[in-house]
């Protein structure tokens, strides 16, 4: 039997009706993917407000690698609840964030001493490591990469790529903020090898200390091991290693944000323990909280220690709620059993991609790391993004009954992060949707015919 079960065409009419309360109260400014107003959820199910029920590939964009309501993550809620429910770490100790610390400490990759400090999102762990990072090394200058997304506060702006979504009309930002490239293995120049083109990117590393920033400037190189808003775009192991031969040379701080990759989403707990490289310190957020607000920096301790008494801290930041759906989203993630769905998730969607790859010239690419995965779609052979397909495969695949969502620098690739604990036949079914309406949206924008 399948699981999408729908009564009405999507978005239903109590949807609809909550959708416009949301209109007249909510901001305009506040995006949304779907029109789907919420009733319960469970796993990678959401049922609505009509009776419709979805299956959820995009889990809160990589909030639940353990799904929705995982009965773990309930019960140590409900339990906590009944007990304290934030009576504020900055006045008196709850040991639940020192047990996340600890987790976090003992599972982050690197064979020396790690300490941790907890936050709200992951804006602020991010600002909170470029603050700690600066703090140590007493240097401002903070490196960045093409296509990156570390946030929507000011300085995390400042960091960002992609200006016209979330930069416009919002400066002026925070200064001392540089943007280098990065290889994206899809998008090597013409009259480059693959082989050229990464060895190029790694000398414009080289080359920015001379033309953009001094090495004794910099505090910290800031880096997603996977691009997450910028498309899915895994960075070559090589460059990383190239980043952390640089900060080893002169003195910054390697900092990998792993807000959207980290928490078990490819199949490691954190992204760049693929690569084998260690950085100084680690952003968390997003699957760490199974849904509950709560981020992390974790890393070297001695660089951790560095700022004075009372220098960071946050009122929020690490309440006990959090902090117990935090102890048992680890659990899981650190549970090699439950991250060996990522493996299976992402060879499922390569297999019924790469199928539709064959009718579809149209899908340039499928790539990404376990369950974090993307599809881009391009109009030619010179590799132009077509973000208007992208955006009419989203909402027809809504329409059906799956929830995906949009992403890359250009808009144009199609995201998938499901729970890790998906069962297969759910994900096997909202993938065939998927592929079922790439191909029809194909035929209709091409008016070329496809085999089924």
């Amino acid at each position: 039997m399948p699981s999408i079960q729908l009564t009405t065409a999507l978005p239903g009419p109590k949807s609809q009706a909550m959708q416009q309360r949301r209109r007249d109260h909510v901001t305009a400014a506040l995006g949304q993917t779907v029109p789907l107003t919420v009733q319960s959820a469970l796993g990678s199910l959401i049922h609505d407000v009509d009776g419709n029920t979805v299956i959820d590939l995009m889990g809160g964009i990589g909030v639940l690698a353990v799904g929705h309501n995982h009965p773990a993550v309930v019960q140590a809620i409900t339990e906590q609840a009944q007990q304290a429910v934030n009576p504020g770490m900055l006045v008196v100790n709850h040991d639940n964030y020192a047990q996340v610390a600890e987790l976090l400490n003992r599972h982050a990759p690197g064979d020396f001493r790690k300490k941790t400090i907890l936050a709200n999102g992951g804006a602020e762990a991010v600002e909170n490591a470029v603050k700690i990072a600066r703090y140590y090394t007493g240097r401002a200058g903070v490196v960045v990469f093409e296509g990156a997304y570390h946030g929507r506060t000011n300085l995390t702006m400042a960091m960002t790529s992609k200006y016209g979504l979330f930069k416009k009309n919002m400066g002026p930002f925070a200064p001392e903020v540089y943007r280098l490239h990065v290889p994206n293995m899809y998008r090597v120049p013409t009259g480059m090898t693959p082989e050229q083109y990464l060895q190029w990117s790694c000398d414009q590393l080289d080359f920015a200390l001379t033309a953009y920033i001094d090495g004794s400037a910099i505090a910290a190189f800031v880096i997603e091991p996977v691009l997450g808003e910028g498309g899915i775009v895994p960075i070559p192991a090589r460059f990383l290693e190239k980043v952390r031969e640089v900060c080893d040379r002169v003195g910054a701080v390697m900092i990998a944000d792993e807000i959207q990759s980290g928490s078990g989403r490819t199949g490691k707990l954190f992204a760049i323990e693929h690569s084998g490289v260690v950085p100084d310190l680690i952003t968390v957020a997003k699957s760490l909280g199974a849904g509950l607000p709560i981020s992390a920096v974790v890393g070297r301790a001695e660089i951790m220690d560095a700022p004075h008494l009372g220098a960071v801290g946050s009122t929020y930041g690490g309440g006990p709620l959090a902090c117990a759906a935090a102890v048992a989203s680890l659990n899981l993630l650190t549970d090699p059993a439950f991250l060996a769905g990522a493996e299976r998730i992402e060879a499922t969607v390569r297999r019924v991609f790469e199928d539709v790859q064959k009718d579809v010239p149209a899908l340039g690419d499928i790539r990404g790391i376990g369950a974090m995965m993307a599809i881009e779609f391009v109009k030619d052979d010179a590799k132009t993004p077509w973000p208007e397909l992208v955006m009419e495969i989203v909402g027809r695949s809504f329409r059906r009954g799956v929830i995906v969502m949009r992403a890359g620098l250009f808009t144009n690739a199609v995201r998938f992060l499901p729970a890790l604990n998906i069962p297969q036949d759910q994900l096997e079914e909202a993938l065939d949707i998927v592929a079922d309406v790439v191909r029809e949206v194909y035929r209709e924008q091409t008016a070329q015919p496809v085999t089924a």
